[in-house]
This record gives C-alpha cells, sequence and structure tokens, in this order.
C-alpha cells in the first residue's frame, strides 16, 4: 500500500522531518485533501495510515503523511519532543506541504495535536481549511490526566528528580521515555479546562476496551465540543489501536461522511 510513494524531508529548521505525499488527481472533482497525524511513538507506515492513503489514491484526493522529529523516518530524538514542539511541525507542514481544504486524521496524540491545529489555525484565520476532523482514540491532555494524574508519588518523584522515566511500552519492546519537559509542557496546552472549538465537524472512532485511552475520555471531548456537529462511534469491542479490518473500514467511512 502506497510504497510507490517518494520518501521526502521538510527542513522544520531543527531537524529534518520525514513526509510521503500524495497529490491531488486532476481529472476527477476536488474534494478535501486528507492529513494523517499519528499517535505517540506511532509513524506514518501505520495500518491505518496506509490505508488512508490508498483510499486518497482511489478518490483521487491529497493525502499527507509525515513522522514527527524523533519518530519514524524523521530526524530528532523522540525524548527532545514535546507536544509544542509536534504542535508547530504539524502546522509548517500543513503549510507546507497542502492547499485548499483539509481533513485532519488523528490518532490518539494525534487527535490532541488535531485539535490544536484547527485551535490555530482558527486564531490566524484559517479555519475555511478545515473541512473536519476525524479522530481515533483522541487522547487530549493525556500527559496531565493520563499520566501524570496516575502515576504513583515515586514516578513522580524520579521524573522530578532526574528528568525522565521510562515506562514499559505495551507495543515495543523498548521502553518509552517520559520526560519532564513532555508533562510541563503538556500543562500549556491542555484543553479541557474550557470550551474547544474545532472551527469543523467532528467523527470520533472509540474503542470500548482500550486500556490506554478510557471511552469516558472521548464523552468528555464531546461534551467540550459544545460549539461543533459531533459525532461519536464507540466500538464495544475495540481496542487502542482500532487497526482491525472493520475498525479501519469504519475510520474510511468516517472520512468519506466528512465530505
Amino acid at each position: 500500500m502506497s510504497a510507490d510513494l517518494p520518501l521526502s524531508f521538510h527542513n522544520a529548521g531543527h531537524c529534518r522531518l520525514a513526509f510521503r505525499k500524495r497529490p491531488a488527481r486532476q481529472d476527477v472533482p476536488a474534494k478535501p485533501g486528507i492529513v494523517w497525524l499519528g499517535g505517540f511513538k506511532s509513524d506514518m507506515l501505520s495500518s491505518k495510515a496506509a490505508r488512508l492513503d490508498a483510499f486518497a489514491a482511489e478518490e483521487g484526493r491529497s493525502c499527507l503523511r509525515f513522522d514527527y522529529s524523533g519518530h519514524g523516518e524523521s530526524e530528532g530524538r523522540f525524548e527532545d519532543g514535546t507536544i509544542s514542539l509536534w504542535l508547530q511541525e504539524s502546522l509548517a507542514m500543513i503549510r507546507a506541504q497542502t492547499d485548499g481544504p483539509q481533513i485532519l486524521v488523528g490518532s490518539s496524540m494525534g487527535g490532541w495535536i488535531a485539535l490544536l491545529v484547527a485551535r490555530a489555525m482558527g486564531a490566524d484565520e484559517a479555519a475555511q481549511r478545515l473541512a473536519g476532523l476525524v479522530l481515533i482514540a483522541p487522547a487530549v491532555d493525556f500527559t496531565e490526566c493520563l499520566m501524570w494524574a496516575q502515576m504513583p508519588p515515586a514516578i513522580r518523584n524520579e521524573i522530578e528528580t532526574n528528568g525522565v522515566w521510562l515506562r514499559e511500552s505495551a507495543y515495543s519492546p523498548e521502553p518509552t521515555p517520559i520526560t519532564r519537559a513532555l508533562i510541563e509542557d503538556g500543562r500549556r496546552n491542555l484543553m479541557f479546562d474550557g470550551a474547544i472549538d474545532a472551527h469543523a465537524p467532528v467523527h470520533i472512532l472509540q474503542g470500548m476496551q482500550d486500556p490506554d485511552v478510557p471511552w469516558q475520555q472521548a464523552m468528555k471531548l464531546v461534551e467540550h465540543l459544545a460549539g461543533d456537529c459531533v459525532m461519536l462511534c464507540l466500538i464495544k469491542d475495540g481496542d487502542h489501536r482500532l487497526s482491525r479490518e472493520e475498525d479501519i473500514d469504519a475510520l474510511i467511512t468516517a472520512v468519506a461522511r466528512i465530505a
């Protein structure tokens, strides 16, 4: 899937970001492009991202996939990353590599990033470029409410004292460094302290068997998106990744339904 797309690099100043870009076809009616915003320690070669790109190819849509710094094929160290940095990179990629209306598809942390991108674009009077948001298990404010608030005192002390804690990962044999900078910067980007404006329709896909982002988190997000049209799909037996064929089919349906 999409292996024919060339790997390119965007100079983000501090490092080069890897991306794959599928241009829109000119022989079909124009439809909004798709921007993939991956999760924490994920990358643009995931099965969901690849299927989205294949769908874009079928529809003649543009599709942009990229890796944040410290992720996948991009340069940089993962432990140097913060929500603010990955948000800045996302905005830079969207501004440099896309034109016209876009559907932001954010998975896990990418859901938080997508909402922060929407807020920034609204502040820049560029909200008309948002055709919609499709969020997969959106981990809004996860550094605070899903990490810090649930950490025992010993781990909090390790982060505050040493600046980092190595957390075992269910998705990789290598532990994930959780840094003090990540936690502190996350507090500067919290969204649940007020109303959230996505400036566009929002479709949320959430597994009810998700061990990382509880389904109640998605319900909380719906409540905060009071001014937007929101559709929430709870998948009763769905996990965090939502990467089964039926889950990805639901994702493609959600994107197609946006526009």
